[in-house]
């Protein structure tokens, strides 16, 4: 009786479960494979743990996107293995032949191992033959498969940046900002509101975001807000070139440390309306640079751009002059041997990707349209780096300012703008000139085809941070800078453009005006 009890459990068992696995198996196949049409075939980029874990998470992703197809081994080692039964495919040729061989539509970049170089040799190749490459970031031990699958993404045009991580002086900038009270104006702008968030990260006492624009401080505000942070964060609506409003703001929050990074910094527009160029980028300057010496703020960090270098139009212009005017008040300080002084300190960068109004927006936003994407010149070059790193660079220039300095930030190899906009073709999966086209449209007032990061006759110092360098420009006295700007401002105030751009041109002598209607001043 017992015996045959224990047959038949054991049978019944043996039953069920081999139902279940013909029943799985035959869903798995039937049903899998009808939907595996839709999935894109890729194959994964690595050997590791990483590859492993992107592997399973896709497998089990729902609704699922990819069938892969196979792994590359990059050293070549495990050709006659497999994983996940899978094969490990070697490379003898390019990708894109390799990827033919198996059927490939894509490759997920799994292989942590590669370099910077690496990495791009296989995108260029892939975009080459329009192949879509997808990355993923270094998997933690605690993800789970969902959390994985989320993090495989198209490959996005601020990847194939040419530039190593930076690696910042958090000693320095946490005694600098720690427990401080901290201005940042200009708070709602792409450039800004990083200044915002990576100052949060440093603990500050107090935190006023200051902007004119409603909506996106609003914005600002509400995401702050959502932040688990001890600073207090004050959010304040005004405009730098109200003196009154901000000597109001000065003496209620009394900052110790201002990052001014309100401007007005559209060339074209700026090219038709000199008067506002000077009343933001120079006098609302002025007004708090003023304001920081009367209140004695310890750190003064003005955001410049490379367009203030040899200047070609009415917003780089601007920015020089304001540049100066932060210098010769660290000049006049140093005279008068105050050692409590404010230390005025100027950063200088190029293009950052994704800030407002910067061409890879415009890219997207047109290749969205079905193109064209517009080009002002086959020609020109620009150098870029990430909003990030732009911001970090500039606290950390700000930590190791000691006044007077100015700063300019390596960026990394120029980018022909022609080839970022056919990349950004291909990252979107068309093809240049067939799906999309690109178009040229000639220079835009005050454009010039290169920017540069000195004057012709600036020398550069070294500092402890590779990617930060002191410009050595020749500093103005003040007394004259100072009537000249005054007038400046006068002269703005009555909007007479060509008084206005002919002023300028007196205070800074290498602005030499490009495809504008200014070029008549220079002769």
């Amino acid at each position: 009786m017992n015996t045959a009890f224990f047959i038949n459990v054991v049978l019944s068992f043996c039953g069920l479960f081999l139902y279940r696995v013909v029943v799985k198996q035959t869903f798995e196949l039937y049903f899998s494979e009808k939907g595996n049409n839709k999935l894109i075939r890729a194959i994964i980029y690595g050997t590791d743990a990483n590859a492993i874990s992107v592997a399973n998470a896709l497998k089990f992703e729902t609704p699922s996107r990819f069938k892969i197809v196979g792994f590359v081994d990059k050293n070549n080692q495990n050709a006659s293995k497999r994983m996940l039964d899978l094969p490990i495919l070697v490379q003898k040729k390019k990708m894109p032949t390799l990827m033919r061989s198996v059927g490939a539509e894509g490759v997920i970049i799994a292989d942590k191992s590669l370099t910077k170089e690496e990495q791009l040799i296989i995108v260029d190749q892939c975009l080459e033959y329009n192949f879509k490459v997808y990355n993923v970031p270094l998997i933690s031990n605690w993800e789970n498969q969902k959390e994985i699958s989320q993090k495989v993404k198209n490959i996005e045009i601020e990847d194939l940046l040419e530039r190593q991580p930076i690696v910042l002086d958090n000693k320095s900038i946490t005694r600098q900002l720690k427990d401080r009270t901290v201005l940042i104006t200009g708070a709602a702008g792409s450039i800004g509101s990083e200044i915002v968030r990576q100052v949060l990260s440093f603990h500050p006492k107090k935190i006023i975001i200051l902007d004119q624009a409603e909506t996106p401080l609003h914005h600002l505000c509400l995401e702050t807000q959502a932040l688990i942070s001890d600073s207090k964060i004050r959010t304040v609506i005004g405009d730098i070139r109200n003196k009154e409003a901000l000597e109001n703001l000065f003496s209620l929050y009394r900052p110790q440390v201002v990052f001014h990074a309100a401007a007005y910094k559209h060339v074209p527009l700026m090219e038709e309306n000199p008067s506002q160029a000077i009343l933001t980028n120079i006098q609302g300057t002025k007004n708090l640079a003023d304001l920081a010496c009367k209140y004695n703020v310890k750190k003064f960090v003005m955001v410049s751009t490379d367009k203030a270098v040899n200047p070609s139009n009415v917003m780089g212009a601007s920015k020089r002059i304001a540049e100066k005017y932060v210098q010769s008040l660290h000049l006049r300080s140093q005279r008068a041997n105050h050692s409590s002084a404010t230390k005025f300190i100027t950063t200088r960068f190029g293009n950052v990707l994704g800030s407002n109004g910067s061409v890879v927006p415009l890219f997207t936003k047109q290749i969205a349209e079905g193109g064209p994407l517009t080009i002002t010149h086959p020609d020109i070059i620009r150098y870029f780096m990430t909003i990030p790193e732009a911001c970090q660079l500039v606290l950390e220039a700000g930590a190791m300012g000691n006044g007077g300095e100015i700063y300019i930030f390596d960026m990394g190899k120029p980018v022909k703008i022609i080839d970022l906009a056919r990349k950004m073709i291909k990252l979107a999966g068309f093809i240049p000139e067939k799906d999309i086209k690109i178009q040229i449209v000639g220079l835009r007032p005050g454009e010039k085809l290169y920017e540069e990061l000195l004057n012709d006759t600036s020398k550069t110092l070294a500092t402890h941070h590779e990617k930060i360098m002191i410009a050595q420009e020749i500093q103005d006295e003040f007394e004259t800078l100072h009537v000249d700007i005054d007038e400046l401002i006068g002269i703005a105030n009555q909007y007479q453009n060509d008084a206005v751009v002919a002023k300028m041109k007196k205070i800074v002598p290498e602005f030499k005006s490009m495809n504008s209607t200014f070029e008549l001043l220079d002769k």
